[in-house]
């Protein structure tokens, strides 16, 4: 690495109980420091959140409940965590947003006193998105070697998605010339609305993926929880995403 160093950095990554900064909690830390001669050493922790672990990270990172229960909780790790990382500056992916935070909100909750004033912050995720943009001129100009002259402008910008589009059928050869195929390769996420709001479980039935019933299947909770359909008719979802509720609401009705 040619990187200089006037003190060491810590390259971190943390899988936690979903995406919340203020409400989700760590369930693992791995640390990667570089001393100043380029040394290296690694810790990973694995942690009892003491709460439960969200459906949806559990399928991204792969770890249950049962196999944290047994773990000490994070105010157990808090200061031997801190003391490694103390006097070193910061890195990760993604990290300024998302893992400094979280790791910030832990160390509050441990009562632990700590000083990040002086750490600086490195994240690979911005300098990805600065050095290589991932918007449609900078798809154009990779797929096809063409300037989007009038970007934004909407026809321009559906001529350039066909012609991005085109050429990436040419270039990749595993990717199948029919919208089957393209349509399940390019799909996130098995949701069952356009907002992301009710997804597929791997039972296929219908989950919630926000709020306090995250990864709880719908008709289930439905039924312990009368008043939750009514509160989210009520709310500021999308009309689409009612539709949807309502029709498991009546699901639910007659199969009783």
């Amino acid at each position: 690495m040619k990187i200089i160093l006037d003190r060491p950095i810590c390259f971190f990554d943390l899988e936690t109980t979903g995406p919340k900064v203020g409400k989700d909690r760590i369930v693992e830390i791995a640390i990667l420091k570089v001393d100043i001669d380029k040394s290296e050493s690694q810790k990973v922790w694995r942690i009892n959140p003491e709460m439960e672990i969200s459906y949806q990270a559990t399928n991204v990172h792969g770890i249950t409940d049962e196999m944290v229960k047994d773990e000490p909780n994070f105010k157990h790790y808090a200061k031997e965590i801190y003391e490694f990382v103390k006097g070193c500056d910061l890195a990760g992916f993604n990290s300024i947003k998302f893992d400094v935070p979280i790791l910030v909100e832990e160390l509050i909750r441990a009562e632990l006193e700590f000083d990040f004033t002086k750490t600086r912050l490195i994240d690979s995720q911005v300098i990805y998105h600065k050095k290589e943009p991932r918007n449609l001129t900078a798809a154009l100009k990779f797929y096809c070697d063409k300037d989007l002259e009038n970007a934004h402008s909407a026809m321009d910008d559906t001529i350039a998605t066909y012609e991005v589009f085109k050429a990436q059928l040419e270039k990749y050869d595993d990717l199948k010339p029919n919208i089957d195929f393209l349509s399940e390769f390019t799909k996130r996420n098995d949701n069952l609305d356009f907002a992301g709001k009710i997804r597929i479980d791997s039972d296929n039935d219908a989950i919630f993926a926000f709020g306090k019933y995250t990864g709880q299947k719908v008709v289930e909770v439905f039924k312990t929880d009368t008043g939750y359909y009514s509160w989210i008719m009520n709310g500021d979802f999308p009309e689409y995403t009612k539709k949807i509720f309502t029709q498991l609401k009546l699901s639910l009705l007659n199969s009783e």
